[in-house]
């Protein structure tokens, strides 16, 4: 018995998907940002004096990069509240992948600073600069300038990742997806409309950061 291909369904409810991809794109945005900021102070403690800090750093991105994502998700949303942490939903989801995002953006950024020319930094030195000036304005613009290329990938993956929200019933892309799925049996059509929505966010994204990189020197 043959299968025919009918997407109407899917195109009666490609506005749920689109709200979906919507949401998805903003939780990872938000995601990333917290884990931006937390891998940058990471970043600076993994290549700073402190022995104890770059161990506790070491340990965090070592644990975290070797659990699985929807480990961490699940454990957020249904063990917290189970030692008086409540979050709801999105809050639990974007904590679970600000830490995941955070953990590889430590390694982006640690080696991001230790690429910065030491004669720059010797340079800020000379003409009267703090240590906390040197890093605030001379290096982290320099780091990130040539960090971008892992930052957008990391942010390309973290997108991807939202689609895990699923599991604890968080209306994005791959959630709607599953919804018409299971009203429609339209299987192989919903999901050739939700993995086009992906792939074609994805090359968005991408172009956008090629774009974005050209704009900046890279030192």
């Amino acid at each position: 018995m043959g299968y025919t291909l009918n997407f109407g369904v899917v195109w009666a409810n490609f506005d749920n998907l689109l709200s979906g991809l919507a949401l998805g794109l903003g939780l990872a945005l938000v995601a990333v940002a917290i884990g931006a900021v937390a891998g940058l102070v990471l970043a600076f403690v993994a290549v700073g004096p402190s022995r104890l800090g770059r161990a506790v750093v070491a340990g965090y991105v070592a644990i975290v990069r070797n659990t699985p994502i929807l480990i961490i998700v699940l454990m957020a949303y249904f063990a917290l509240p189970q030692l008086g942490i409540r979050l709801d939903k999105i809050d639990s989801f974007i904590g679970s992948l600000a830490i995941y995002s955070a953990a590889y953006l430590t390694e982006v950024f640690r080696a991001g600073l230790v690429a910065v020319p030491k004669g720059v930094v010797e340079a800020a030195r000379a003409i009267g600069l703090t240590r906390v000036q040197t890093s605030l304005y001379v290096v982290t613009p320099i780091m990130l300038r040539n960090a971008l290329p892992a930052l957008g990938s990391t942010f390309i993956s973290l997108f991807k990742d939202t689609s895990i929200a699923a599991a604890i019933a968080i209306p994005e892309l791959t959630f709607q997806a599953r919804k018409i799925n299971v009203e429609s049996f339209r299987v192989i059509e919903t999901w050739m409309v939700t993995s086009g929505l992906y792939i074609a966010t994805c090359l968005i994204i991408a172009a956008g950061l090629r774009r974005l990189e050209r704009l900046f020197p890279k030192f």
